[in-house]
């Protein structure tokens, strides 16, 4: 659907109860749907009219249906995966499987982040934060999951949530959640267009020096030894460009020279330019999907780096409630509000969440696989967060030191690192063409009624899309800030308020609806926009 993060790839489709306009042919010039696809939509209605939906003597016949179709699902800042088509409403995926597609949907590159959120809100309050989170966008996201059943008379069968908002809110629900999608699909290629230059400008700049044999230190505070650690923001009030001297002898004209053109803010965000904007023009972005492994790969390696490091580092802790010194933060901070902006992107489910538990074979332990997979992805993210706020050598450096991509505090020269970056670069290179994708089905068929009106119209959004993430790139690279921004903007949304008035709004239809079930759910409407609010004022 147009409104949701997952599309369709098929030759033959295999749906109940959905129109044809639903459809999208990514390999069809004009069309949006095959003759095939809209004959067979025509057959499994009529079988559908047989009967009622809860009557499964006049189902369509095995010879009735095309074969299984594939299915991928996107979450912000996550990554792509295939799901198997469900036959009879039923799934095919085992509860592990469910598990671990959840969590490496959820988990994407917010896990960056995370370390700097802790050092906004402090030690504790951060690790508090994020355990509350968890379980606040847990209890929104198992609202999500059971909006469908509270709607009487109606087969739901094959909605998702955004037919959910429409069926209560009419065409406000249904542009709105427009609207908050693309926030959160755009927030989430700026992110990437950022977070790409970095890694190809540190990627690049490694090679650099190891093909030519030079010994380059970067001009910012660190440690000594072999576990280096630097601190960037230290140099200056503004991210970290260029500011590196070479020690052995050799051609200083071409290093000086290289060091003008592969610039991080200045030059390597416009290279990107010329390999991913001919990517986005393209029809069909399923032969990325096929790289969704990568994002696991990534994932894992960096909780293998942190762990790695955190053992030749040592813990260095402190612990001072409200007072700061040089070297350490205070446990409460009055910032915490930045590490909740990046903690509802980072938890982030909620859009394709019933799609996910649909292909679990054994439905009725849906909320326990979801609630185990928010406990992975917080325990993933407290395990990253904490090893690396408490390994971060303070003193000599201060824990204000701790970059919003933790990644930055490891130097260009850092091998660990250096394999790091590779691998999410990669992966970044492969998921964003998916990314624009979905931007171009939800934003160009809502307007046109056509996922592909023409290659202008295409060009046009893809070129404003690029420039938005170059232009961030260039004067705004800050992922913390745009993740949390975002964050808090589709958070507001998808996790606090439609789950909550959804749920008051069918208990009032029943004539279920309690004081203190009001109070509660209209208490977590106004947490959520209390934590948009603060990301502008913090």
């Amino acid at each position: 659907r147009a409104l949701s993060f997952f599309f369709f790839i098929f030759p033959s489709f295999r749906p109940f109860h959905v129109e044809p306009t639903n459809i999208v042919g990514v390999n069809d010039d004009m069309q949006r749907v095959t003759d095939e696809a809209s004959a067979m939509n025509k057959r499994i209605h009529y079988y559908s009219r047989l009967t009622s939906p809860a009557d499964r003597a006049l189902i369509a016949p095995d010879h009735v249906l095309p074969a299984p179709d594939e299915i991928y699902v996107y979450s912000p800042l996550g990554t792509a995966f295939k799901l198997d088509s469900c036959t009879d409403g039923y799934g095919k995926n085992s509860s592990i499987v469910t598990i671990f597609m959840i969590w490496n949907t959820m988990m994407g590159t917010s896990i960056l982040s995370i370390p700097w959120g802790i050092k906004q809100a402090g030690f504790t309050s951060g690790i508090i934060l994020i355990l509350l989170m968890g379980i606040l966008t847990l209890y929104c996201c198992y609202r999500v999951v059971k909006s469908r059943k509270m709607i009487p008379l109606i087969d739901t069968t094959n909605w998702e949530f955004p037919d959910v908002c429409k069926y209560y809110f009419g065409s406000f629900g249904q542009w709105s959640s427009l609207l908050f999608s693309m926030v959160s699909l755009v927030g989430a290629m700026v992110v990437y267009w950022v977070l790409m230059s970095n890694f190809l400008f540190n990627t690049g700049k490694f090679i650099y020096n190891f093909a030519h044999d030079i010994n380059v230190t970067d001009i910012v505070p660190g440690t000594n030894g072999s576990n280096k650690v630097i601190c960037p923001s230290a140099a200056s009030s503004h991210p970290p460009q260029n500011r590196s001297v070479m020690f052995s002898s050799g051609n200083n004209t071409g290093f000086e020279l290289f060091e003008e053109w592969w610039n991080k803010s200045h030059t390597v965000p416009f290279y990107l330019i010329a390999v991913l904007l001919p990517l986005l023009n393209l029809k069909s972005p399923s032969f990325f999907a096929k790289f969704n492994v990568l994002g696991t790969v990534s994932v894992v390696y960096l909780v293998f780096l942190v762990t790695v490091k955190a053992a030749r580092l040592g813990i260095h802790l402190e612990y001072n409630w409200f007072t700061e010194n040089d070297f350490f933060v205070p446990e409460f901070r009055i910032l915490f509000p930045q590490l909740t902006g990046v903690l509802t992107l980072a938890f982030f489910i909620h859009n394709c969440v019933i799609t996910l538990l649909q292909n679990n074979r054994n439905q009725e332990n849906n909320v326990r696989d979801l609630s185990i997979a928010y406990f992975l992805v917080g325990l993933t993210y407290l395990y990253v967060g904490v090893i690396i706020f408490a390994s971060f050598p303070s003193p000599p450096l201060s824990k204000e030191c701790i970059e919003q991509n933790f990644l930055d505090n490891f130097p260009s020269d850092d091998i660990m690192s250096f394999v790091a970056r590779i691998f999410l670069l990669f992966q970044m290179m492969t998921v964003y063409p998916l990314l624009g994708y979905l931007a171009r089905v939800q934003l160009l068929r809502q307007f046109f009624g056509n996922a592909y009106p023409s290659i202008f119209h295409v060009l046009v959004l893809n070129v404003a899309i690029v420039g938005a993430g170059v232009a961030m790139a260039r004067f705004y690279p800050n992922i913390g800030g745009i993740i949390r921004y975002s964050g808090a903007t589709c958070g507001l949304a998808f996790v606090f308020v439609y789950p909550s008035l959804i749920y008051v709004i069918s208990l009032h239809r029943a004539g279920q609806l309690t004081w203190p079930a009001l109070i509660i759910h209209v208490f977590i409407i106004l947490l959520g926009l209390a934590n948009l609010i603060a990301q502008f004022l913090l």
